[in-house]
């Protein structure tokens, strides 16, 4: 299993626990996410969901050596589209979880992973949390991710992280608006959260949760076929060939300047 899924104390645990990959995007952990998110929302005893990790790694991003779906390369647009599809269903998915959803992140997170931070309704960052957008390093761009990171960054932060690929911390994260709180014991934060969010109703924490989150859907609504459509172009171009390549084969890409 890519995904653990318990209940304790009326939260919902969905643990990325995928240490062979470092937690990254595959169908197989998308797959798990959507199940466990699924089981969460029709448990009556689930109130919150809580998004956490195993391991140093919260969530490496894409996973570069799978196809989508797990199948045997065919037309590469159509990979990349399906992939692109599958990440934006999954960070709907989550902000449309009617309970809501925390974020528990003690670990690196990349590219992918932090879409799933920003889809978090609110996300609490440890001492060992850092953060970095490394698409442009690689020939693409965060795409489908801007969905849930434009609404919560700030503009001059988005701008910077997203050109310089460069790696920030949990506290900066938490100066830019991209998590709630940066914390020493992430796992105390977290029980304080839950024990607050169980003093509301469903109703009340449903209907609420709708009103901070209409922003985000009206972008999915606006701007995700474009966006898919932009990002499978970026992942077949030569450029993002050598950059995965290059990322593979730990080595600088053709056009890094040295120095």
């Amino acid at each position: 299993m890519a995904v653990d899924y318990r209940v304790c104390d009326a939260a919902a645990h969905l643990t990325l626990n995928s240490p062979r990959n470092r937690n990254a995007l595959s169908s197989e952990l998308v797959g798990e996410l959507h199940e466990g998110l699924r089981t969460a929302v029709a448990d009556p005893q689930v109130r919150v969901v809580v998004l956490g990790h195993t391991g140093g790694t919260f969530c490496a991003g894409a996973d570069l050596r799978e196809a989508p779906g797990g199948q045997p390369p065919t037309d590469p647009f159509e990979q990349a589209v399906a992939r692109a599809q599958e990440m934006a269903t999954l960070l709907r998915a989550l902000v449309e979880c009617p309970k809501p959803v925390l974020g528990a992140v003690d670990g690196h997170v990349r590219a992918g992973g932090l879409g799933l931070v920003g889809a978090c309704d609110i996300v609490v960052a440890g001492p060992r949390s850092t953060f970095a957008l490394t698409e442009a390093r690689i020939g693409v761009a965060p795409a489908i991710i801007s969905m849930t990171l434009l609404p919560r960054m700030s503009p001059r932060a988005a701008s910077r992280y997203y050109l310089t690929g460069e790696t920030f911390t949990a506290s900066q994260a938490a100066d830019i608006g991209l998590v709630t709180t940066a914390a020493d014991d992430v796992d105390a934060g977290i029980a304080s959260l839950v024990k607050e969010l169980t003093k509301a109703s469903p109703q009340g924490l449903a209907a609420s949760k709708a009103l901070t989150t209409a922003t985000l859907l009206a972008g999915f609504d606006a701007n995700a076929g474009r966006l898919i459509r932009d990002s499978a172009i970026l992942f077949v171009s030569e450029e993002a060939r050598e950059g995965m390549l290059s990322f593979l084969q730990k080595r600088p890409p053709r056009w890094a300047v040295p120095g």
